[in-house]
């Protein structure tokens, strides 16, 4: 099922002009209203009349998380304040949180594309979706509660948390559609099996995952223990928070909804735009935004682009599943690597457990050190010595014949890793402590 079938299947030149009728209308749209995107667009000598096709975009600037920051809270927005509808914003842990603000009409928007998403899942009317992720100024919860009411289905606001009670929902309300992180899937999963309660035996068909990157392994393991068809999104809360893309049930890239969002992939060292097909760092601007449009965001994300039509029947670009972020790739002894690469190498192990935790360090004057903790099965960890050592040796080997990178496997037992209700910390970079 298609829920837009007018723009979700839109031909390329149809959807490229429409692109560039609103790209030019919000290039022009900043440029009056947006004080940072008009000195920005005059330092580069560009007025809007100057954007008469696609490939004009590289001629625009980049936008990048601090701009956000140093136009806390509200420098970015093209609209009066009296306009919002509402607020949103990161949690800035490390810092002034990232803020986005939407108008009635983004509200919209947004609804609209999240229950494309949804549709694309194999979510329908007649389920009933179960929101495990968080409300309030995180945008999960909140984009997929009004995508899902908006094709009538029924929405039980769970949040995320409170697990046990959770699995009792599930049961109780016999939830179709489970959306959560997939760390926190794969813990709901955790927590049923040691209550002795059956996922696969309950009605969930569907989980709608995202937030942090995740493996195909990881997919599998959570299709096995929760009995679900579980389905990767995408989104970020600096364009709209869910919604930017999501995969079909042919599990062959997550669908673009690109006559919101124009998308390119670009070099991360360099900034140069990048052909289809090549991996690189996924750039984003939205173009029906009201209150806080963005030009060319850099999102961080790697990943690479497929324009070819999926079999589904939709004609949007699809996205790879993304590998990793630039800010979380590892450079290990001159090796690049991802989270979700370890991930992958862990996962085909037999006998560990899908919760790790990768610790870089480096001695003064020495090289890169890595030690990655994984948890084994309680039976497994109880047996005798040999056997983990056995185990340790297979997963060390692993590590190094598909990634290329000596680590130190250091096997926990079950429950030693601390769990997340959201996005769960894999990394323990200690080497910026000697600078």
């Amino acid at each position: 099922m298609i829920w837009d079938q007018e723009h979700e299947t839109l031909s390329r030149s149809e959807l490229e002009a429409l692109q560039l009728e609103r790209l030019q209308r919000q290039v022009a749209n900043v440029y009056e209203n947006v004080p940072f995107y008009r000195q920005a667009l005059r330092e580069r000598g560009i007025l809007p009349a100057d954007i008469r096709s696609l490939d004009d975009l590289p001629r625009l600037p980049f936008t990048v998380k601090n701009d956000f920051r140093d136009n806390y809270p509200f420098g970015l927005l093209a609209v009066p304040r009296r306009r919002l509808a509402r607020v949103h914003a990161s949690s800035g842990t490390t810092g002034k949180p990232t803020v986005v603000a939407y108008t009635k009409g983004d509200l919209d928007m947004w609804r609209e594309v999240c229950a494309r998403n949804l549709v694309a899942g194999g979510v329908a009317e007649d389920d009933t979706v179960q929101i495990a992720m968080g409300y309030g100024l995180f945008t999960g919860g909140l984009g997929w509660h009004y995508g899902a009411e908006h094709i009538g289905a029924t929405v039980v606001p769970m949040s995320s948390g409170n697990t046990r009670r959770q699995i009792m929902l599930i049961q109780d309300f016999e939830t179709t559609v489970f959306c959560a992180t997939p760390s926190y899937a794969i813990y709901v999963a955790e927590q049923a099996e040691e209550m002795g309660v059956d996922l696969t035996a309950t009605a969930l068909r569907v989980g709608i995952h995202g937030a942090e990157p995740w493996s195909n392994e990881m997919r599998r393991e959570i299709e096995r223990r929760l009995g679900i068809d579980p389905i990767d999104t995408y989104g970020l809360s600096e364009i709209v928070g869910p919604g930017v893309s999501g995969e079909c049930t042919y599990h062959c890239g997550l669908h673009i909804n690109e006559d919101h969002f124009l998308v390119e992939i670009i070099d991360p060292q360099t900034g140069e735009r990048l052909p289809p097909g090549e991996r690189g760092e996924l750039v984003i601007t939205t173009l029906t935004k009201e209150a806080l449009p963005v030009i060319r965001y850099r999102t961080g994300d790697i990943t690479r682009l497929d324009l070819e039509p999926c079999p589904c029947g939709r004609t949007l670009a699809r996205m790879e599943k993304v590998s990793g972020r630039t800010d979380d790739m590892l450079i290990v002894r001159g090796v690049n690597v991802f989270p979700s690469q370890i991930e992958t190498v862990l996962l085909r192990v037999e006998g560990v457990q899908p919760h790790y935790l990768i610790v870089v360090d480096r001695e003064l004057g020495a090289m890169d050190d890595v030690e990655i903790w994984v948890e084994v099965s309680e039976e497994i960890f109880a047996d005798d010595i040999g056997r983990l050592r056995e185990l340790q040796k297979v997963a060390e080997y692993e590590m190094y014949e598909t990634l290329g990178i000596h680590a130190r496997i250091k096997l926990v037992e079950p429950n030693t890793i601390e769990r997340s209700m959201g996005k769960a910390q894999r990394v323990i970079d200690r080497r910026n402590v000697y600078g």
